[in-house]
Parts: structure tokens; sequence; C-alpha cells
């Protein structure tokens, strides 16, 4: 694992991508100030300041991409919760990939694949974690009711110790959910899924869906029974 520490940038992610192929696998790229970051669905990721995580892991696991990678968020999310955990507070998942405490998001995640043809070049899997942070701030963050690690903990984080926590978790199953895929974390990853077995409204492209939470499918996906009939969802945001 090679560790790269940025002072200033638009965003990692999109740092990572543009010199993909200058990066070898495992590579972590970090920064103070993320200028323009992004979320799921272009959603910008607020900057609260050089306290905070702002990473993105580099990955080169072949070249061909396989159904196991769409899930590097879900099983970035589960080892999140992880880390988390060690600060002794209880982490929730909000399908498929936010990280909550009290209902109250803490981190956002984003993988990007990079194609050259047909060919996978990489994947550059993005995290924002908020470590400390005001309450003033953490307030002015606009879609989602937020928090950070120093006020549910009532202590300073250090930053720098939480990434190698983070990282160390996500490397030691690595590569056997590589190659074991999404079942083989699907157990866990329920434990910690907010809102299974419950009426949720889910945006879903252009449209609102509502209906009960019934499972989450052995690829990642969800299913919903709506008023119309059951429905999988690949992709979506639980409003």
């Amino acid at each position: 694992m090679h560790i790269i520490h940025l002072k200033k940038i638009d965003s990692t992610n999109t740092y990572a991508k543009e010199n993909i192929e200058k990066f070898e696998d495992k590579t972590v790229i970090y920064t103070d100030c993320q200028t323009v970051g992004r979320g799921r669905f272009t959603r910008k990721w607020v900057d609260l300041g050089c306290r905070n995580l702002y990473m993105t892991i580099i990955l080169h696991p072949g070249d061909n991409f396989t159904e196991t990678y769409s899930n590097l968020t879900q099983y970035l999310s589960l080892k999140t919760c992880k880390t988390l955990e060690e600060y002794g507070i209880k982490p929730q998942i909000r399908w498929p990939n936010d990280n909550l405490v009290n209902n109250k998001k803490i981190s956002g995640i984003l993988s990007e694949a990079v194609f050259k043809g047909n060919i996978l070049k990489g994947i550059v899997l993005g995290i924002g974690v908020n470590l400390n942070a005001k309450i003033e701030d953490i307030k002015a963050i606009p879609d989602r009711i937020a928090t950070s690690l120093n006020l549910e903990t009532k202590n300073d984080i250090n930053r720098d110790e939480f990434m190698q926590k983070l990282l160390d978790n996500f490397f030691n199953d690595y590569d056997k959910f590589l190659s074991d895929g999404f079942p083989s974390i699907k157990a866990e990853y329920i434990k910690y899924l907010n809102g299974l077995g419950t009426e949720i409204t889910i945006q879903h492209l252009k449209e609102k869906l509502h209906g009960r939470f019934e499972s989450v499918n052995d690829d990642g996906t969800i299913k919903i029974i709506t008023p119309e009939g059951e429905v999988n969802l690949s992709i979506g945001d639980i409003l």
C-alpha cells in the first residue's frame, strides 16, 4: 500500500481518475482540503476542514469489470462501520453505502470505474468521513441531517489514526471479498442496515417508490414490496 498526501486538491477521485495509469494497485490518496468533492448523484461533498477525512483508494483488480466490483462501496461501508465501532459508537448503513450514526449521515462513498475501450484501467473508491466538525458547520450541510465523530464521542479525533484503522480493516479482507463477492459479507452487512423491514420511500431515477424494504439480494440489490408488486433495485436513494 502506497499513501500519497496532498495539501489541497479539487477532488481526490478526479485526481485519481486522471492519473489512474500512473498509480499502482492499492495506492491511497488523501488531502487536507478538497474544493470540489462529489457524492452520489452529483451531490457536492462539503469540506469541513483539514481534520476530516477525504480519501480515495485506487484499485487495479483486473482488466474486466465484474459484478463484485460494483459492490465495493458496500464493502467499504461495512468496513467503515467496523472502524467507527472502535470509537465506542453504534453506526448503521443506509443502503447502499451511506454510514449513519443516530440516523445522521457521517460518511459518504463514491466509486468510479475507469475504462480504456473495453479494458478496465482501474477503480477509484472515494470516501469522506466527518471526523472533527463544529455543530454550526454540520447544520449547514444541505440535503441530509449529518453528524461527525467528535460530536458523537465528545472527543477530538486523530484523522491519520482513523484513516490507518480504516485502511487496515479494508485491506484485511479485501482479497477474500474479490474472490467470494457480496455473499461473503451479506449477513454482516445486513446487521448494520438501517430501515430493513420497514416502509420506505426511495428515489429511483426520476420516480419515487413507496413500499416495504423486504430484503437484500445476493448481488447487493434490494427487494421492495410496493402496492404494485415486487421491485428489485440496484440503484436508488432512500429518502
